[in-house]
């Protein structure tokens, strides 16, 4: 049947108008900062998934990123630093080696205090470079995105999107000092939920609750340390004091890239979504490699006996 418009030509182009507006409206722009690591590679498929849906998507990069190519699902646009991707590389693996050395709490306190100030030598030198690059600001400021998306571990995602003043998603596995928790006022109970280092469950004992605060407490030293130069960078570049709780606090959806397989319950908010616990790019193993996997990743994470041998029973009957 032929489409019947309006006798009236004013009506008639009105409408014509109106749907061609809604025609454009179909697909946003999605801007893309700070999302690099093993992070990336499950971005790649939600990438490919809003490319199909009408959705033009611009990614932002240094150019000694680890793992960000050039694609036809989104634009790339990259900004000079200066060290070398091998150099962020080599201080990113030592940062992840030494969360798993053994020894007490003070000595893995401050091993971890150190691989943390040599990474963040690179991303605040990264987030300036890209600051104050004023062609690819000017780029950015033009481009009228609807929505940022980024990894808030590292802040300068958070500030970009304050300066662009639109929407932000938050696609993360954590935050450093439990900022997300105080971010999004999600009850967070040293009583209930396990502190870092301290290797408990979420079934804790008096003197374990009484540890886990203790634990709790070196917060304190590692907020200011990691947060106090980005929230310097940040109040330079927005031109009024700031500080990264209060760009936290502005995030309209948490991503969260864990589930409960490998994470103890906690609450979440309602604008906090569990997306699932993928950090690398999908390969296909057989089942018996999954299980060995997830076995081994338990044990890795000290995960309880009995959650292992639960593990253990499930696949093997399934095998039988």
């Amino acid at each position: 049947m032929a489409l019947l418009l309006p006798s009236h030509p004013q009506v008639s182009v009105s409408l014509l108008l109106l749907l061609s507006v809604l025609s454009l409206a179909a697909g946003g722009k999605l801007l893309v900062v700070s999302v690099d690591g093993s992070p990336w590679f499950s971005a790649l498929e939600m990438f490919e998934v809003l490319k199909q849906k009408g959705h033009e998507i611009v990614v932002v990069a240094s150019d000694a990123n680890l793992n960000v190519k050039p694609s036809e699902n989104f634009i790339l646009k990259t900004y000079p630093v200066p060290f070398t991707e091998e150099g962020l590389l080599g201080r990113l693996q030592s940062f992840l080696k030494g969360l798993f050395d053994e020894g007490s709490f003070l000595e893995r306190f401050f091993k971890v205090r150190e691989n943390i100030r040599k990474v963040s030598e690179s991303t605040i030198i990264d987030c300036e470079q890209l600051l104050h690059n004023a062609e690819l600001i000017r780029y950015l400021e033009q481009s009228n995105f609807d929505a940022l998306l980024t990894d808030p571990a590292l802040p300068c995602g958070a500030i970009l999107a304050e300066h662009l003043s639109i929407p932000s998603v938050y696609f993360m596995r954590g935050i450093p000092c439990g900022l997300d928790f105080e971010a999004t006022q999600c009850p967070n109970p040293p009583s209930y939920v396990p502190r870092l280092f301290s290797d408990h469950t979420d079934h804790m004992n008096f003197l374990q609750r009484v540890k886990n605060v203790i634990f709790d407490t070196s917060n304190l030293f590692l907020c200011d340390f990691i947060f106090k130069p980005y929230e310097k960078l940040a109040s330079e570049f927005l031109q009024r004091d700031v500080t990264m709780l209060d760009l936290y606090r502005k995030a309209s959806v948490w991503l969260l890239r864990f589930d409960f397989v490998l994470e103890y319950p906690r609450p979440l908010m309602p604008n906090m979504i569990v997306v699932g616990g993928v950090n690398c790019a999908h390969k296909q193993l057989s089942q018996v490699g999954c299980a060995l996997v997830l076995i081994l990743v338990l044990i890795d994470f000290r995960a309880p006996r009995n959650v292992i041998l639960q593990v253990i029973y499930i696949f093997s009957s399934q095998w039988q």
